[in-house]
């Protein structure tokens, strides 16, 4: 079960990092409230998953679906530019966290 509140709370930063990006720095109601929402469930989450998984994995882990979602959503609803080397980046990133995964009790 920790495991699943741990991709909740990884899709939840992914949500919180883009509603921030639409919120204009905190200027607009609805995206700024998103935010926060998102923000404060993905950290209890996250803390929920770490009574069981340990630190170290638990955070990369939730990082690495944080970066990994964002750069996802930054290339398909903002336009942000693809190049070799940011896919690559990507791919080392997830390579990363299925370690993580595997070497974890």
């Amino acid at each position: 079960m920790a495991w699943i509140y741990l991709l909740i709370a990884g899709i939840l930063e992914i949500m919180w990092a883009y509603a921030m990006k639409q919120s204009h720095g905190f200027s607009r109601l609805i995206p700024s409230i998103i935010t926060i929402c998102a923000m404060v469930t993905s950290f209890w989450l996250l803390a929920v998953a770490m009574r069981t998984i340990p630190l170290g994995t638990a955070y990369t882990v939730w990082t690495g679906i944080g970066a990994v979602g964002a750069f996802i959503v930054g290339i398909t609803f903002l336009g942000e530019p693809i190049h070799v080397m940011r896919i690559t980046a990507m791919s080392l990133i997830i390579s990363g966290l299925v370690l993580m995964k595997l070497s974890s009790p």
